[in-house]
């Protein structure tokens, strides 16, 4: 059926929306026009499916929140044109301007506002992803309102300097705009805490070489491998490495909420203070570790960023989603390229991986007798690749049990108490570094290294043995020197001495095989 040709005037309206390119916001031009013709509906400027069916929820919800039916030819165009946008954040933008295009609220008022939220078809408005990064970019352009659903209100709070607006509805959004505004909406940014209930280190029995290794790990960054038969308590002990981190400053804990919040893992808006702790499953693909998608959307890496990625049972991971931490362990960051563009999504992450010996588990272990063969053993390390091995900074043999350490009473050290020598520890590393980009010992530049990492002629003598002895890389060579730097740090050294630069190598000596 032919629908009846209007005789309306043309009318337009502008406002603004956000979309995100992998962990960053883009701000986004609405341009809302209704004109003479069929009545219709056309949206412009690269939208997906997604952002296309807007025109059914925004067509229901105009008419359910009193605002009547759309008549004549409309066109939404989204800037930049060149830009695919997805997503239903763009609803409550589109939606605005089509009550100013129809002069039912003044369209002058939405000049220097940013509208962001999906619209359900009463007119209500739910949440939506990438909140955070979206209102950051706004605030960067200088747009001084943000309207937002109550759901991301706290979220969009978290940046400075705009007026946050916590809307329920349509009809509230636009009754905000026709009353010139007001004031903002009481938001109070909520900040993480850290519970006093999660594992502690005192938990675990016995392990004191790995538990030394998980505070050196945690003071500078490093990348650690934990080999031993399984019951071990391999798994117990990564799971601890969080808790022996300090809290992020506020800057890192901005950027760290914001990947969440791409990620849709931002239930309830609050600031994620904590490092963050990812374990995923050795099924994990190569596009769910690095990131993927149209987005691209941020990967395990990404959402680890400043805090810990375990890897249990390393060698059943695939081998491209292994080899895919290449690039992340070496710079920090993921560069995902597509047909039309490029994204960069921050990866700078502590890697600790787990796995067994051989592939029965019980190499060396007292509990069993292995009954795998040298080629079974040669096959199952082998899929570890020597560049990826060459890039974890520190490896530890972790042993069963006795069954009197077991039932020992004795309580070890807790979190909070290694915790306080690694926050010290990462106090002189911020001294250090205090002029560039490098915050912690892991990720010092070659130049750094040489600077920092000075050895006496005795201390030298013990690394240029180590080094002939173990056949260390380049990588490897500077790793070690890395981790004494740290072991220096820890024990409040000035320079690297020879008992740091030893207890560094073994870090380097030890194989897969579990200790016996």
């Amino acid at each position: 059926m032919t629908l009846p040709i209007t005789s309306i005037e043309s009318m337009l309206a502008r406002t603004k929306t956000g979309t995100v390119l992998g962990v960053d916001g883009l701000v986004i031009q609405v341009e809302v026009d209704i004109g003479p013709g069929v009545t219709g509906f056309r949206m412009v400027g690269l939208p997906d499916a997604t952002v296309r069916e807007a025109q059914v929820r925004v067509r229901s919800a105009l008419a359910n929140s009193g605002f009547g039916k759309l008549e004549g030819a409309v066109t939404v165009n989204l800037a930049p044109a060149d830009v695919k946008k997805q997503g239903s954040a763009f609803d409550l933008a589109v939606a605005i301007g089509l009550v100013a295009a129809k002069k039912q609220a003044p369209a002058q008022r939405l000049e220097g506002a940013f509208f962001l939220g999906e619209l359900a078809l009463d007119g209500n408005l739910r949440s939506v992803r990438g909140v955070l990064a979206a209102v950051s970019e706004a605030s960067a352009q200088g747009i001084a309102r943000v309207v937002v659903p109550s759901a991301n209100a706290a979220e969009a709070a978290l940046v400075k300097d705009v007026a946050v607006y916590a809307v329920d509805s349509l009809r509230e959004a636009v009754d905000l705009v026709s009353a010139d505004w007001g004031p903002p909406s009481p938001i109070t940014p909520r900040n993480g805490t850290r519970t006093t209930e999660g594992p502690d280190l005192s938990d675990v029995k016995g392990q004191r070489a790995a538990k030394r290794a998980l505070e050196i790990a945690a003071a500078g960054g490093h990348n650690l491998l934990m080999s031993g038969p399984p019951g071990a308590g391999k798994s117990l002990l990564a799971m601890r490495l969080p808790s022996l981190l300090p809290v992020m400053c506020f800057e890192h804990a901005l950027e760290v909420t914001k990947i969440h919040s791409v990620a849709g893992l931002l239930d309830d808006g609050a600031l994620v203070s904590d490092p963050p702790f990812r374990a995923p499953h050795h099924t994990v693909s190569t596009a769910a570790m690095v990131g993927g998608g149209i987005g691209p959307t941020p990967g395990e890496v990404s959402l680890a960023h400043r805090g810990v990625l375990f890897l249990d049972e390393l060698a059943e991971f695939v081998r491209p989603a292994l080899e895919s931490l290449r690039q992340p362990l070496e710079e920090g960051q993921v560069r995902i390229r597509r047909v039309d563009r490029m994204a960069t999504l921050p990866a700078r992450f502590t890697l600790v991986a787990a796995m067994n010996p051989c592939p029965c588990g019980y190499r060396g272990a007292r509990a069993r007798p292995c009954d795998c063969t040298p080629g079974m053993i040669h096959r199952y390390q082998a899929k570890i690749s020597g560049p990826l091995l060459d890039r974890i900074d520190m490896r530890v043999a972790v042993r069963a049990l006795r069954s009197d350490e077991m039932l020992d009473k004795a309580e070890g050290e807790t979190s909070a108490q290694v915790r306080s020598r690694v926050a010290q520890a990462r106090r002189v590393q911020a001294t250090r570094f205090r002029r560039g980009q490098t915050k912690l010992n892991a990720f010092m530049t070659a130049k750094q290294i040489v600077r920092y990492c000075r050895l006496d002629d005795k201390t030298e003598m013990i690394l240029k043995r180590a080094t002939e002895r173990l056949h260390l890389s380049a990588r490897a060579f500077h790793r070690v020197l890395k981790v004494a730097r740290t072991i220096a740090d820890l024990a409040g050294a000035a320079s690297v001495g020879p008992a740091h630069l030893q207890e560094a190598v073994t870090y380097r000596a030890n194989d897969h095989a579990a200790s016996t």
